[in-house]
């Protein structure tokens, strides 16, 4: 069985996620992913399967902090739909640009980033220079 606690502080905090008493892993959850990029996929786009990818990659690229290299089968069998739906999603989160991709080569397993458009990088001020 798995339990989900759901909290809202200034982000959404998903945590306790326990399988067999294990504790897996805690996120914490950007507000605007389940406020408005949920009901954008799911309601306006009618793609719920490309909400639950993202989530899904977002979650494996949040573990150790690079892009996730996945075949559409992989991600398939680990989100519970099928490798067209997979792909399909993939294809929407790119043209969305959610996600950006690499490839070694052509025949090559892609790696996926996630990708936050709706968080603008802090610009860093440039540090005083001191006069000698």
């Amino acid at each position: 069985m798995i339990g989900i606690d759901v909290q809202r502080i200034d982000s959404h905090i998903l945590d306790s996620y326990v399988l067999d008493s294990y504790v897996l892993d805690s996120y914490v959850l950007d507000s605007y992913v389940l406020d408005t990029l949920m009901r954008d996929l799911v309601g306006h786009d009618r793609k719920p399967t490309s909400f639950l990818v993202y989530l899904w990659l977002w979650a494996e690229q949040s573990k150790d902090n690079s892009p996730v290299g996945r075949s559409y089968q992989e991600i398939a069998e680990s989100v519970g739909i099928s490798k067209s739906s997979a792909q399909a999603a993939i294809t929407w989160l790119l043209r969305r640009k959610l996600l950006a991709v690499t490839r070694v080569s052509v025949t090559a397993t892609p790696s996926y980033r996630v990708l936050t458009p709706w968080q603008r990088p802090t610009p860093q001020r440039p540090t005083p220079q001191r006069a000698s």
